[in-house]
Protein backbone atom coordinates (compact mmCIF):
# COMPACT_ATOMS: atom_id res chain seq x y z
CA UNK A 1 0.00 0.00 0.00
CA UNK A 2 1.70 3.39 -1.19
CA UNK A 3 1.99 6.05 1.38
CA UNK A 4 -0.56 9.26 0.84
CA UNK A 5 1.97 11.32 -0.98
CA UNK A 6 3.05 8.42 -3.41
CA UNK A 7 -0.70 7.67 -4.24
CA UNK A 8 -1.65 12.15 -5.04
CA UNK A 9 1.93 11.31 -7.44
CA UNK A 10 0.03 8.77 -9.25
CA UNK A 11 -2.87 11.07 -9.44
CA UNK A 12 -0.78 13.47 -10.99
CA UNK A 13 0.36 11.31 -13.79
CA UNK A 14 -2.41 10.14 -14.09
CA UNK A 15 -4.02 13.46 -14.84
CA UNK A 16 -1.14 14.35 -17.43
CA UNK A 17 -2.28 10.94 -19.18
CA UNK A 18 -5.69 11.71 -19.28
CA UNK A 19 -4.54 15.27 -20.54
CA UNK A 20 -2.23 13.87 -23.67
CA UNK A 21 0.61 15.77 -21.68
CA UNK A 22 2.36 12.64 -21.37
CA UNK A 23 1.73 9.78 -24.11
CA UNK A 24 2.86 6.95 -21.79
CA UNK A 25 4.65 6.22 -18.07
CA UNK A 26 7.39 4.73 -20.26
CA UNK A 27 7.78 8.44 -21.51
CA UNK A 28 6.68 9.76 -18.49
CA UNK A 29 9.99 7.96 -16.25
CA UNK A 30 12.55 8.96 -19.31
CA UNK A 31 11.44 12.47 -19.25
CA UNK A 32 12.31 12.51 -15.92
CA UNK A 33 15.74 10.60 -16.01
CA UNK A 34 14.03 7.78 -14.08
CA UNK A 35 13.75 4.03 -15.03
CA UNK A 36 10.68 3.03 -16.16
CA UNK A 37 10.80 -0.56 -14.27
CA UNK A 38 11.30 1.92 -11.40
CA UNK A 39 8.08 3.64 -11.73
CA UNK A 40 5.97 0.76 -12.66
CA UNK A 41 6.53 -0.28 -9.27
CA UNK A 42 5.05 2.59 -7.79
CA UNK A 43 2.14 2.48 -10.11
CA UNK A 44 1.91 -0.96 -8.97
CA UNK A 45 2.04 -0.17 -5.03
CA UNK A 46 4.98 -2.01 -4.38
CA UNK A 47 7.32 0.92 -4.02
CA UNK A 48 6.74 4.95 -2.49
CA UNK A 49 7.71 7.91 -4.58
CA UNK A 50 11.43 9.18 -3.73
CA UNK A 51 11.98 13.00 -3.23
CA UNK A 52 14.49 13.55 -6.17
CA UNK A 53 11.66 11.76 -8.57
CA UNK A 54 9.04 14.15 -6.64
CA UNK A 55 11.58 17.24 -7.25
CA UNK A 56 12.23 16.30 -11.04
CA UNK A 57 8.16 16.00 -11.74
CA UNK A 58 7.61 19.62 -9.72
CA UNK A 59 10.25 21.30 -12.16
CA UNK A 60 9.53 19.42 -15.36
CA UNK A 61 5.44 19.35 -15.30
CA UNK A 62 4.86 22.34 -12.83
CA UNK A 63 2.93 19.68 -10.15
CA UNK A 64 1.82 21.33 -7.06
CA UNK A 65 3.69 20.43 -4.13
CA UNK A 66 1.30 21.89 -1.47
CA UNK A 67 -1.32 19.54 -3.20
CA UNK A 68 1.37 17.02 -2.99
CA UNK A 69 1.93 16.59 0.70
CA UNK A 70 -0.97 18.06 1.82
CA UNK A 71 -3.85 17.27 -0.23
CA UNK A 72 -4.64 21.23 -0.60
CA UNK A 73 -4.79 23.31 -3.46
CA UNK A 74 -4.52 22.79 -7.53
CA UNK A 75 -3.00 19.65 -8.38
CA UNK A 76 -0.62 21.77 -11.18
CA UNK A 77 0.60 25.13 -10.89
CA UNK A 78 -0.18 28.02 -13.57
CA UNK A 79 2.56 28.68 -15.24
CA UNK A 80 1.55 32.79 -14.52
CA UNK A 81 1.05 32.92 -11.36
CA UNK A 82 4.33 30.97 -10.12
CA UNK A 83 6.58 32.01 -13.00
CA UNK A 84 9.44 32.90 -10.40
CA UNK A 85 8.47 29.53 -8.07
CA UNK A 86 11.73 27.12 -7.72
CA UNK A 87 11.97 24.19 -5.81
CA UNK A 88 13.45 24.26 -2.50
CA UNK A 89 16.84 21.91 -1.84
CA UNK A 90 16.39 20.72 2.00
CA UNK A 91 19.15 19.16 3.93
CA UNK A 92 18.40 16.21 6.09
CA UNK A 93 20.20 14.07 8.86
CA UNK A 94 20.67 10.42 8.90
CA UNK A 95 17.49 9.86 10.80
CA UNK A 96 15.91 11.59 7.19
CA UNK A 97 14.90 14.77 9.85
CA UNK A 98 14.81 18.05 8.11
CA UNK A 99 17.60 20.54 9.78
CA UNK A 100 17.56 24.26 9.31
CA UNK A 101 19.61 25.89 6.49
CA UNK A 102 21.77 29.02 7.58
CA UNK A 103 22.24 31.57 4.89
CA UNK A 104 25.12 33.81 6.20
CA UNK A 105 25.22 37.35 4.59
CA UNK A 106 28.34 36.49 2.26
CA UNK A 107 25.94 33.86 0.64
CA UNK A 108 22.58 35.70 0.45
CA UNK A 109 23.55 37.44 -2.93
CA UNK A 110 23.87 33.87 -4.20
CA UNK A 111 21.16 32.42 -2.46
CA UNK A 112 19.00 35.10 -4.26
CA UNK A 113 19.82 34.76 -8.03
CA UNK A 114 18.72 31.05 -9.94
CA UNK A 115 20.37 28.86 -8.05
CA UNK A 116 19.14 25.02 -9.48
CA UNK A 117 22.29 23.22 -8.05
CA UNK A 118 21.21 21.62 -4.88
CA UNK A 119 24.91 21.22 -3.69
CA UNK A 120 24.92 25.14 -3.22
CA UNK A 121 22.35 24.93 -0.37
CA UNK A 122 24.02 21.20 0.86
CA UNK A 123 27.32 23.25 1.32
CA UNK A 124 25.74 25.92 3.69
CA UNK A 125 25.93 25.26 7.24
CA UNK A 126 22.60 23.41 9.07
CA UNK A 127 21.93 23.47 12.40
CA UNK A 128 18.80 21.59 14.64
CA UNK A 129 16.61 23.54 17.52
CA UNK A 130 14.68 21.46 20.14
CA UNK A 131 11.59 22.99 19.81
CA UNK A 132 8.92 20.43 18.40
CA UNK A 133 7.86 23.50 16.17
CA UNK A 134 10.97 23.40 13.98
CA UNK A 135 10.55 19.85 13.23
CA UNK A 136 7.79 20.03 11.06
CA UNK A 137 7.81 21.77 7.50
CA UNK A 138 10.92 23.37 6.21
CA UNK A 139 12.81 26.16 8.12
CA UNK A 140 15.47 28.22 7.11
CA UNK A 141 17.77 31.28 9.03
CA UNK A 142 19.12 34.37 7.63
CA UNK A 143 21.64 36.73 8.55
CA UNK A 144 20.33 40.27 9.15
CA UNK A 145 22.48 43.15 7.45
CA UNK A 146 22.05 46.95 7.69
CA UNK A 147 19.82 48.91 10.22
CA UNK A 148 16.49 48.85 8.79
CA UNK A 149 14.90 46.90 10.72
CA UNK A 150 16.15 48.85 14.07
CA UNK A 151 15.23 48.88 16.56
CA UNK A 152 13.23 45.66 16.46
CA UNK A 153 16.56 43.46 14.62
CA UNK A 154 20.01 44.26 14.62
CA UNK A 155 22.86 43.71 12.39
CA UNK A 156 24.38 40.48 13.50
CA UNK A 157 21.17 39.20 14.44
CA UNK A 158 19.78 35.98 12.71
CA UNK A 159 16.04 35.01 12.06
CA UNK A 160 14.22 31.45 12.26
CA UNK A 161 11.81 31.24 9.90
CA UNK A 162 9.59 28.62 8.28
CA UNK A 163 8.94 28.49 4.71
CA UNK A 164 5.44 29.67 3.09
CA UNK A 165 4.42 27.87 -0.04
CA UNK A 166 3.88 30.81 -3.42
CA UNK A 167 0.15 28.92 -2.94
CA UNK A 168 -0.29 30.30 0.11
CA UNK A 169 1.08 34.01 -0.23
CA UNK A 170 -2.44 36.14 -1.12
CA UNK A 171 -4.37 34.16 2.22
CA UNK A 172 -1.32 33.48 4.28
CA UNK A 173 0.65 36.62 4.35
CA UNK A 174 -0.21 38.91 7.31
CA UNK A 175 0.19 42.59 7.48
CA UNK A 176 2.49 44.17 9.99
CA UNK A 177 4.33 40.89 10.38
CA UNK A 178 7.97 40.11 9.84
CA UNK A 179 8.86 38.36 6.66
CA UNK A 180 11.84 37.40 4.61
CA UNK A 181 11.21 38.21 0.94
CA UNK A 182 13.63 36.42 -1.29
CA UNK A 183 13.61 38.15 -4.58
CA UNK A 184 15.48 38.03 -7.84
CA UNK A 185 18.77 39.69 -6.46
CA UNK A 186 18.37 40.21 -2.32
CA UNK A 187 17.61 38.81 0.60
CA UNK A 188 15.33 41.31 2.73
CA UNK A 189 14.21 41.24 6.12
CA UNK A 190 11.07 43.42 6.47
CA UNK A 191 7.51 44.03 8.33
CA UNK A 192 5.09 43.34 5.08
CA UNK A 193 1.62 44.70 4.17
CA UNK A 194 -0.48 42.12 1.72
CA UNK A 195 -1.75 43.64 -1.39
CA UNK A 196 -1.51 40.34 -3.36
CA UNK A 197 -5.08 40.07 -3.79
CA UNK A 198 -6.02 43.81 -5.63
CA UNK A 199 -2.45 44.80 -6.70
CA UNK A 200 -0.33 42.02 -6.96
CA UNK A 201 2.32 43.18 -4.72
CA UNK A 202 3.79 43.65 -0.94
CA UNK A 203 4.04 47.05 0.53
CA UNK A 204 7.66 46.55 2.70
CA UNK A 205 7.96 48.43 5.46
CA UNK A 206 10.93 48.95 7.56
CA UNK A 207 10.96 49.37 11.61
CA UNK A 208 13.43 52.47 11.31
CA UNK A 209 11.67 55.31 10.34
CA UNK A 210 14.59 57.07 8.01
CA UNK A 211 13.76 54.39 5.47
CA UNK A 212 10.44 54.83 3.06
CA UNK A 213 7.78 51.95 2.65
CA UNK A 214 8.75 50.69 -1.06
CA UNK A 215 6.51 47.91 -3.42
CA UNK A 216 7.19 45.00 -5.04
CA UNK A 217 5.78 43.38 -7.20
CA UNK A 218 4.81 39.27 -6.98
CA UNK A 219 6.73 37.81 -10.04
CA UNK A 220 9.91 39.72 -8.80
CA UNK A 221 9.30 37.42 -5.04
CA UNK A 222 10.99 33.97 -5.54
CA UNK A 223 10.51 32.90 -1.63
CA UNK A 224 8.49 33.98 1.35
CA UNK A 225 9.90 33.10 4.98
CA UNK A 226 7.60 33.86 7.89
CA UNK A 227 9.89 34.68 10.63
CA UNK A 228 9.33 32.75 14.08
CA UNK A 229 12.26 33.95 16.10
CA UNK A 230 15.19 35.55 16.19
CA UNK A 231 19.06 34.41 18.02
CA UNK A 232 20.55 37.38 19.01
CA UNK A 233 24.17 37.74 19.86
CA UNK A 234 24.56 38.66 24.27
CA UNK A 235 26.27 41.53 25.09
CA UNK A 236 27.11 41.92 28.70
CA UNK A 237 26.95 45.07 30.47
CA UNK A 238 30.66 46.27 31.52
CA UNK A 239 29.20 47.49 34.64
CA UNK A 240 26.47 45.69 36.51
CA UNK A 241 23.38 47.93 36.83
CA UNK A 242 22.39 46.87 40.17
CA UNK A 243 26.15 48.33 41.50
CA UNK A 244 25.53 51.16 39.89
CA UNK A 245 22.09 52.34 41.00
CA UNK A 246 23.53 51.47 44.58
CA UNK A 247 26.18 53.66 44.82
CA UNK A 248 24.63 56.41 42.64
CA UNK A 249 21.94 55.87 45.59
CA UNK A 250 24.83 55.64 48.47
CA UNK A 251 26.16 58.75 46.67
CA UNK A 252 22.96 60.66 47.31
CA UNK A 253 22.49 59.76 50.49
CA UNK A 254 25.84 60.99 51.11
CA UNK A 255 25.22 64.08 49.73
CA UNK A 256 21.43 64.74 51.57
CA UNK A 257 23.16 63.86 55.25
CA UNK A 258 26.10 66.35 53.86
CA UNK A 259 23.57 69.08 53.23
CA UNK A 260 21.46 68.53 56.05
CA UNK A 261 24.42 69.02 58.69
CA UNK A 262 25.22 71.89 57.06
CA UNK A 263 21.35 73.35 57.88
CA UNK A 264 21.97 72.48 61.13
CA UNK A 265 25.08 73.94 61.64
CA UNK A 266 23.56 77.34 60.16
CA UNK A 267 20.70 76.50 62.62
CA UNK A 268 22.57 76.90 65.38
CA UNK A 269 24.65 79.69 64.33
CA UNK A 270 21.52 82.17 63.60
CA UNK A 271 20.38 80.55 67.35
CA UNK A 272 23.59 81.60 69.11
CA UNK A 273 23.23 85.35 67.53
CA UNK A 274 19.80 85.89 68.94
Amino acid sequence: MNNVVTQRFILCHNKLKEDNRVRSSRQFAMSLEYLPQSLSEILKGRRDVTIELLRKAILKYKINPVYIFTGEGPMFMSEENHKSFRVLTIVSNDNDDEKIVHVPIPAQAGYAGDVTNPTFIQDLPTYSLPDYKYKVGTHRSFDVSGDSMEPTLFEGDKVVCSFLEPTLWQASIKDNYVYVIVTRGDVLVRRVENHLKADQELVLHSDNSFYEPYRINMSDIREVWYVRAKISPFLPSPQNIRNMMRDEIQELKRILNHQTDAIMDLSDLVKSKK
